[in-house]
């Protein structure tokens, strides 16, 4: 089943952001398969980033999240807000 996580940052975690983006990285890689599609919602101005969205493949609502605590943006305290949802492809295709 698919899962969509909306993800806000806090006001000014830039450099937050950006000394975690590593561990980040190797995290969403570490998921393979089961991370269908990441990428970071921006200012109005397109610039920075505010947050991210993430729809990843799960059996359920609860490893979902479960995957998602592992988040090292979630560790450092970084979101504001993490709401998941269960999500299907309407128009289109992932991958």
């Amino acid at each position: 089943m698919l899962f969509v996580a909306i993800c806000l940052d806090k006001p000014d975690m830039h450099e937050t952001r950006a000394s975690t983006r590593p561990a980040r990285d190797a995290w969403l890689k570490g998921h393979g398969d089961a991370l269908k599609l990441t990428g970071p919602f921006l200012d109005p101005t397109g610039q920075k980033p505010v947050g991210s969205l993430l729809i990843v493949e799960a059996a359920d609502l609860d490893a979902a999240k479960t995957m998602l605590a592992g988040d090292p943006y979630e560790e450092v305290g970084m979101f504001a807000s993490i709401d998941v949802k269960p999500w299907r492809v309407g128009i289109g295709k992932l991958g």
